[in-house]
């Protein structure tokens, strides 16, 4: 907008029109969340358009597979730069550069002027050593100056030094890109294992009947807590739960692996095609009437 751009907006992310939208008007440029990227990525109308006007694509919102990002580049024939952001950073806080070295499945760099460290989940005066897991945490004149009439969350959030709380689980590499582990908050504790969503995700989604997929934390009477993977199909595709729990023990540690697969027809997601993990319990509410 600030360079006088045409920008081309659509009431509903619908695959098919957002396809032909590009095509017609010979766009540069798609940003969106992962949902929306798989989603057309198993369209039947993906090969039927010319996408060749596509400089770039940028995604965020949640975390991507690093296959599907390949897929992405290789059938939209441009490169996928990953960002990443929150309300709390009024925006983009991390990034790579469209011109310069670039990793898949890596959320990038902090933005020029800002600084970003992983901090220790006990102790957030600690930093963690590179390639090890901890908090993610912000720092820089993006961060907010609080949250408006609640002092104790701001407290909570930003420390006296102010280093922003993210409440995402991440890892540093050598270089300084981000690796983003999950939400502290989607954690699953299955008989004491920390089980990560997203982990189990990457893996289930390179099945290749999977166009879509979520896990959740079920309750269960002996581990506390089961992780469960809900599985949105690739048009045409047949039901292959053996096989996908199959992938995972090859893929995971065996307390990661999945105890139930359930195929549905879509996730719960919100208005900008964000996938609720909170709301997929409503799943087996109605799977059960």
């Amino acid at each position: 907008m600030l360079c006088g751009c045409t920008l081309i907006m659509h009431p509903r992310f619908d695959a098919a029109k957002i396809l032909e939208s590009i095509e017609h008007h010979r766009a540069t440029m798609f940003e969106g969340v992962p949902t929306m990227y798989m989603y057309m990525l198993a369209s039947p109308d993906l090969e039927d358009h010319d996408l060749s006007s596509l400089t770039r694509c940028t995604v965020g919102g949640q975390m991507m597979p690093a296959a599907k990002m390949r897929e992405v580049e290789e059938r939209f024939g441009c490169p996928l730069i990953e960002l990443w952001g929150m309300t709390e950073l009024a925006g983009a806080g991390t990034t790579f550069p469209l011109y310069g070295e670039r990793k898949l499945g890596s959320i990038g760099i902090a933005m020029p002027y800002c600084e970003a460290r992983i901090a220790d989940g006990q102790d957030a005066a600690k930093t963690m050593p590179r390639g090890e897991v901890g908090e993610l945490t912000m720092r820089g004149p993006i961060v907010m100056q609080g949250y408006w009439g609640n002092a104790q969350a701001t407290r909570e959030t930003i420390e006296p030094d102010g280093w922003l709380h993210t409440g995402d689980l991440a890892s540093m590499d050598d270089d300084g890109a981000i690796f983003i582990v999950d939400r502290k908050k989607d954690m699953i504790n299955s008989s004491g294992f920390k089980v990560f969503p997203a982990e189990i995700e990457r893996v289930v989604v390179a099945h290749p009947s999977v166009a879509l997929v979520a896990v959740g934390g079920v309750p269960d009477p002996l581990k506390g807590e089961i992780a469960k993977a809900y599985v949105v199909l690739r048009p045409g595709a047949a039901e292959d739960a053996d096989g996908i729990i199959a992938l995972c023990r090859r893929e995971l540690a065996a307390y990661k692996v999945p105890r139930a697969i359930q195929f549905v027809r879509d996730l719960p997601t919100t208005s900008n095609g964000k996938i609720m993990r909170r709301r997929l319990a409503d799943l087996d509410e109605r799977e059960s009437q």
